[in-house]
């Protein structure tokens, strides 16, 4: 089957509008974001979380006290699990630890980059303003710390 040159020339062009469309998508920067605007999934994590601590802040929609959950995500090559710990005082976050089990070499990297700069992303914030979708480079984490974000409010609340 042959096709006209306008048709070949058409195609061409919705081609390179496509490719362009997705490059503006990736083009975000690598500067750690959060966004309030848009609550964390509601998706249940891998893992049971645990609570310690007994304090309740008077008015405080969560209770004090650590509590700890397993999330994962997907990426090219495997899925990718990561633990979260925080710490809350008057529903808000005083410390975070994540902890990665990453299976592939790239994802070692992008959770060493996560890891190292979510503190400052999260410490000092209302747990309920709190939904990561990038930290120092890496997207893909943030979809894991944001499910286990979702059972540590569920935890916390209860």
């Amino acid at each position: 089957m042959k096709l006209s040159p306008s048709v070949r020339q058409g195609s061409a062009l919705v081609g390179i509008a496509g490719t362009l469309l997705l490059a503006g998508c990736a083009a975000e920067s690598s500067s750690a974001e959060t966004t309030t605007a848009t609550p964390a999934p509601q998706a249940s994590a891998d893992a049971s979380p645990s609570a310690t601590g007994a304090g309740s802040a008077t008015g405080s929609t969560y209770k004090d006290g650590t509590y700890s959950a397993d999330g994962s995500y997907q990426t090219p090559e495997t899925v990718e699990k990561i633990s979260v710990s925080i710490t809350l005082s008057d529903d808000t976050v005083t410390k975070v630890e994540v902890t990665g089990d990453p299976q592939a070499a790239e994802t070692k990297h992008y959770q060493s980059q996560f890891i190292g700069g979510i503190s400052a992303q999260v410490v000092g914030k209302k747990l309920d303003e709190i939904s990561v979708s990038r930290v120092s480079g890496s997207s893909l984490t943030s979809k894991g710390f944001n499910q286990a974000l979702a059972t540590i409010r569920t935890e916390a609340a209860g």
